[in-house]
């Protein structure tokens, strides 16, 4: 099973905490070059000391913000006349907790631009090399949420379900040129995000985060929340060479939880 990324380059957004990450450590392991991207410098600069150069990799960063997309989109453009990018990770900081009816339009617009708009610019700019090279891995980290809504995460239930049909519609588009997109769908992971949904959750009801901890983790047929690597191990091998022909999917990466196929 061919699991090597040598000479392979991806770029890791949301890569200064949680599953992006891990995610970037997980594929320099694997003898990736990481490119990471995310809105804090000094952040970025230690976490590109965290990753393996065992493979003569060179690792770099690019600092932009999600909630503008014309940041982004001029920060990749100039960085990909440069240098070709093989493997993509689309990974951006969930929406704020909260229920559909009580979220303001704007919410929704903001949301859709920092996920999807933001996406979409990455895949346009990255896109001509893969097709160039027959090499090309999209990664989406979304959630769950595309099969099953979760309580409370109005916002982003919709947001999800948008960044989901525009990946599935892209791995249609892009197979023929070698090119796979796939969705990863993250359960309860032990990150910051997860923390502040918890929080959330305790101003509005008055529970203890303990009691609102142990309740999530009771629906879990695994019996815990995820390690944020565990997420990335799944990133990693759908970016390898063994994981050509793994298309178009959305693959829950939960304990058990989502209670449908």
């Amino acid at each position: 099973m061919d699991l090597n990324l040598k000479g392979k380059r991806a770029l890791v957004c949301g890569s200064t905490q949680g599953i992006g990450k891990a995610s970037a450590v997980e594929l320099a392991l694997l003898g990736a070059s990481i490119t990471l991207m995310a809105r804090d410098e000094s952040k970025l600069k230690s976490v590109l000391n965290e990753l393996s150069r065992e493979a003569g990799q060179s690792h770099d960063y690019l600092v932009a913000d999600f909630a503008f997309p014309d940041q982004v989109k001029n920060k990749v453009e100039e960085y990909i006349a440069k240098s070709g990018i093989q493997i993509l990770v689309n990974n951006t900081g969930g929406p704020p907790a909260g229920r559909a009816i009580d979220a303001l339009p704007e919410d929704f617009k903001h949301a859709f631009a920092s996920h999807l708009i933001c996406n979409q610019i990455l895949v346009q700019a990255v896109a001509p090399a893969m097709r160039r090279e027959k090499y090309g891995r999209i990664i989406n980290i979304i959630s769950t949420s595309v099969k099953i809504p979760i309580a409370g995460l109005g916002v982003s239930n919709t947001i999800r379900g948008a960044v989901a049909s525009w990946s599935k519609t892209l791995s249609l588009e892009l197979a023929i040129d070698g090119i796979t997109v796939n969705n990863i769908l993250p359960g309860s992971t032990k990150t910051g995000r997860m923390d502040a949904i918890i929080q959330s959750r305790v101003q509005k009801t008055g529970r203890s985060a303990d009691d609102i901890r142990n309740e999530m983790t009771a629906e879990i047929p695994a019996g815990r929340m995820a390690e944020a690597s565990e997420i990335a191990a799944v990133v990693a091998f759908l970016a390898t060479p063994a994981a050509g022909y793994i298309n178009g999917v959305n693959l829950a990466v939960d304990g058990g939880r989502t209670g449908s196929l």
